[in-house]
């Protein structure tokens, strides 16, 4: 092995040695920014300054997809290969991976002989509107074209900016001017007056205010945001933390991060909320690692927040203290599942906890947390600054509030679509996102998520509410609306998501462990017309099994495309 300077690492350590073990992922992030990898020495060293043992540290080299321990090349060029850019026109992603591969003369994962170039075929990027999407090293390029490969690999091409629709912009009213919104415009259009009417409110009746409003989750639970709160409230121990799930990794969805790279002031003020409401004086947005560009203007907002005297000690005179910190991930869907990415944040593997005990008595560090994602978050300062009987009047009785619907695959405009809580199916698609390509007819839509459920077109008329789709069989999720037309091949659609699935288990049980890789195994076979005799009922049982014993909700939920897909469509899976 070769000899590593360690002179520059060291000083870069300095600031995280007074924050242990927690730091860990932060140092190895900028370990492996000046090294390019993360080779024993550079380990040894950042657990050395961590009191980190060597081999806790390669456990989290070896969790996250995006640390490596071998060299790779300077530049990383990452191609999704998931549905929705699968799907694009001109071949989709596989083309363009493989123009990329043709260009540089390797194979997905090979470093160039020039040690210039890796190309990797990437999970979902979070893009899917823009898809086919590339990111190369930190620069996310839109619509990738396979006949530009030489221009990609230089980091040169479209652009991603926000596509924004819908019948309310609400959520969205900051969003789509191809530029994050500055604290100045944030303030000028009522930015932060939630906040300053909440540090006049006692924090009991700003969680009655949420409470009443009747939020609940928008990333995927639908918990009841109020009752989570409370229940962090007055639970016993000190200190207690708000954390702001934006580990949004799943096919389908980019919500979160138009939210963040567009008015990441409105994510900074929920979550300063959440605290003052809970108790908290400390929090965090952990941010996944393939959304560098948002994890810079959420930093530059932290900063803005600071400065303006929105963060720190006795914010705006009321007594009250916060500060909040971002972390990112390094590349483990898993650190979506709220416990996991407890784990993450303490410098662990992002393995999910055994539930009870719950976060709201014993989340991060074993203290009282409240956990929300980035939309849940950003609905707060409506209902504060309005209130709940204001807020109410959006959406429908029992989903009260607007919700921004993810919309991509083989639809005229992909975009995300901000509407209240009871439109139908058919005006998302057909009057607001532009229906399907000329000629072309609807086969299928996913719908909330790779975790998701397939509607047909008898399902084109069913309302978008929690309770009128739960009426439909049909999950709300995340909020992803993905769109296939006749030409789909909804074979290779479940191919890729249960490859994605088993790429992203975290073997921690093994019902996902095992369960997802023979998914994928029986899916292959399927896609490739080669079903054996029986796949079928192995198909269903492996299933059911995840299902009904996985530890957390990866595994719990990544049969549920497939379930809905042979009860919809089982001639596709007999031989």
């Amino acid at each position: 092995m070769p000899d590593f300077d360690l002179a520059p690492l060291r000083p870069i350590l300095e600031e995280f040695i007074p924050q242990g073990r927690t730091a860990l992922l932060p140092a190895l992030h900028a370990a492996q920014k000046l090294y390019g990898y993360l080779p024993e020495p550079v380990a040894a060293e950042v657990g050395r300054a961590l009191r980190v043992p060597l081999a806790d540290v390669y456990g989290v080299i070896d969790f996250y997809a995006m640390f490596y321990k071998e060299p790779v090349g300077k530049t990383l060029v990452r191609v999704c290969g998931d549905p929705a850019c699968a799907l694009a026109p001109n071949g989709g992603g596989d083309a363009v991976l493989d123009a990329v591969c043709r260009h540089l003369k390797v194979s997905p994962d090979e470093v160039t002989e020039d040690g210039l170039f890796t190309v990797e075929r990437a999970p979902c990027l979070g893009l899917c509107e823009h898809a086919p999407a590339v990111l190369v090293d930190e620069s996310p390029i839109s619509r990738a074209a396979p006949t530009e490969a030489a221009k990609i690999c230089m980091g040169i091409g479209e652009r991603p900016s926000g596509i924004i629709g819908g019948d309310i912009r609400i959520l969205t009213a900051n969003c789509g001017n191809g530029h994050p919104t500055s604290m100045t415009d944030y303030q000028l259009q009522g930015g932060y007056s939630a906040l300053k009417k909440a540090l006049t409110m006692s924090p009991e009746a700003v969680i009655a205010e949420v409470k009443a409003s009747g939020l609940v989750g928008r990333g995927g639970a639908a918990f009841p945001t109020g009752v989570k709160w409370e229940g962090a409230a007055k639970a016993a121990g000190e200190p207690k933390y708000v954390v702001c799930n934006a580990d949004e990794s799943e096919p389908g969805t980019f919500k979160d991060r138009v939210l963040m790279e567009e008015d990441p002031h409105r994510v900074v003020e929920g979550v300063i909320i959440a605290g003052y409401a809970i108790g908290a004086h400390k929090g965090y947005v952990y941010i996944r690692g393939e959304y560098p560009y948002a994890f810079e203007v959420m930093r530059e907002a932290v900063d803005a927040a600071a400065k303006a005297g929105y963060l720190g000690k006795n914010i705006l005179g009321s007594g009250f203290e916060f500060e909040l910190e971002l972390r990112m991930g390094a590349g483990a869907y898993i650190c979506g599942e709220e416990t996991a990415l407890f784990e993450s944040i303490e410098g662990k593997r992002g393995f999910p906890r055994v539930k009870p005990p719950f976060p709201t008595t014993h989340g991060l560090f074993g203290q009282p947390t409240a956990i929300n994602n980035v939309e849940t978050l950003c609905n707060v300062p409506l209902i504060i600054a309005q209130g709940a009987a204001q807020y109410r009047k959006i959406g429908t009785d029992k989903s009260p509030g607007p919700k921004l619907f993810c919309v991509s695959g083989q639809v005229q405009r992909p975009g995300l679509y901000e509407v209240p809580f009871g439109v139908t199916i058919r005006r998302l698609l057909f009057d607001l996102a532009g229906g399907l390509r000329p000629g072309r007819r609807l086969q299928a839509v996913l719908f909330g998520g790779a975790a998701g459920a397939f509607a047909t077109d008898k399902d084109l008329d069913v309302k978008m509410s929690f309770e009128d789709l739960r009426r439909a069989g049909l999950p709300l999720g995340s909020g992803v609306v993905m769109v296939f037309d006749d030409t789909a091949d909804l074979g290779d659609v479940l191919k890729r998501l249960a490859k994605f699935f088993a790429h992203e288990s975290c073997g921690k049980c093994y019902p996902c462990q095992l369960g997802t890789q023979r998914q994928y195994e029986i899916l292959e076979r399927v896609a490739a017309g080669r079903p054996l005799p029986g796949d079928a009922e192995r198909l269903a049982d492996v299933g059911w099994t995840m299902t009904d014993a996985s530890l957390c909700g990866l595994g719990q939920t990544a049969a549920s495309a497939v379930l809905s897909a042979m009860k919809l469509w089982p001639g596709k899976f007999q031989v």
